[in-house]
């Protein structure tokens, strides 16, 4: 919308003009890192009697139980957040017999990270205690403290959550894997989620076996919860809406306070210059993320790279309003077909689902 006049003519009032996500570039300290491994804001209210369990399912509501039950449990793992080494060796001794992990395995959109968040929620322990993050925001946080500061900084916890464990990266596995077999020894829970797939839906334990395979000899302490469904983000729901023309996303990002504007394309160059650590904060304070000339993305570096933006834009539940081609079209059959397809259907169903959430920012 253009600057307004009333009817009485006074002076117009101009719109504020939109920030650029290609112009910012963030600086995030390690300690921030650590301090956000909480779960983001679309499930900081999420809790176990919040998940709507599919009736057709029954394997949703035992998830439920099973995980309740497993948090309840949590409750004397750890007396302190010390990371003294004489009180690792009391810790051993008092972790209960069992299981220490659990593995939620599912498809997209079954409520995977809501049960996550409600585990994280749910377990008797101060939030310092407690951390929750995604597997990339795990191996970035290696990557900003070394491996022996991470080992010290998580020991001293009770609950590390792993939302969308990556199987297709044979290195960053490895490397999760050690961290957790020094965490599981300093009697940290562990709780993961991945999702299985495309191709191997219906395969039974295929995404379990798989996980806990490449975790190597921490099997034994993960219990593993099969959880089937359809997507949620399109059960019962529309469509999602066709793009807007470029002038529709132009004039909603002038008219939507907090919104950003940007070229797609130019979006991308600047996400090959900042560190995926930053993406998060990248998205700070926005209420809305409007681009223009959406593209099918020219590589696979690029489309990881965006696949990483759309989690944390998901996460933040920041509407995306966008012309050109549908989010569908983003990645190529090849992509599709490829090592990394699993990352890119969540991201094609979680882009779908804040273009559906933006749609209200278009005026008729």
């Amino acid at each position: 919308m253009s600057a307004t006049t009333s009817a009485a003519g006074p002076s117009p009032i101009p719109e504020a003009a939109p920030v650029s996500l290609s112009a910012r570039e963030p600086q995030v300290p390690a300690d921030r890192l650590v301090a956000e491994m909480v779960p983001p804001p679309r499930f900081s209210t999420a809790r176990f009697d919040t998940y709507i369990p599919d009736p057709g399912q029954p394997g949703q509501s035992e998830a439920v139980r099973v995980l309740s039950t497993f948090a309840a449990g949590l409750g004397g793992a750890h007396a302190t957040g010390t990371g003294k080494r004489r009180w690792f060796a009391r810790a051993k001794q008092t972790v209960p017999a069992g299981p220490r992990g659990v593995y939620l395995d599912g498809g997209y959109g079954v409520g995977k990270t809501h049960l996550l968040a409600s585990l994280w929620h749910a377990t008797p322990a101060e939030p310092a205690l407690k951390a929750f993050g995604t597997f990339v925001e795990l191996t970035n946080l290696v990557g900003a403290l070394g491996f022996q500061q991470t080992v010290r900084t998580l020991s001293g916890h009770r609950l590390l959550c792993i939302d969308e464990f990556e199987l297709d990266d044979p290195g960053d596995t490895v490397l999760v894997s050690t961290l957790l077999g020094k965490l599981v020894d300093a009697g940290v829970a562990l709780a993961a989620t991945s999702n299985t797939l495309p191709g191997k839906l219906g395969e039974g334990r295929f995404a379990s076996a798989d996980f806990l395979r490449e975790i190597q000899g921490l099997s034994a302490h993960f219990k593993a919860l099969r959880i089937d469904g359809e997507d949620y983000r399109h059960r019962g729901l529309p469509e999602a809406p066709a793009p807007y023309s470029e002038e529709q996303v132009t004039k909603a990002a002038y008219a939507t306070e907090g919104a950003s504007l940007d070229d797609f394309p130019h979006l991308l160059d600047h996400l090959a210059r900042v560190h995926p650590s930053r993406y998060g904060a990248l998205t700070d304070d926005l209420k809305a993320v409007c681009l223009t000339d959406v593209t099918p993305v020219p590589d696979q570096s690029t489309a990881l790279r965006l696949v990483v933006l759309a989690d944390r834009l998901y996460d933040r539940e920041v509407p995306v309003l966008a012309s050109g081609v549908p989010f569908d079209r983003l990645f190529s059959e090849e992509m599709l077909n490829g090592g990394y397809r699993k990352k890119y259907f969540r991201a094609i169903s979680r882009l779908t689902a804040l273009a559906r959430d933006a749609k209200g920012l278009v005026q008729s």
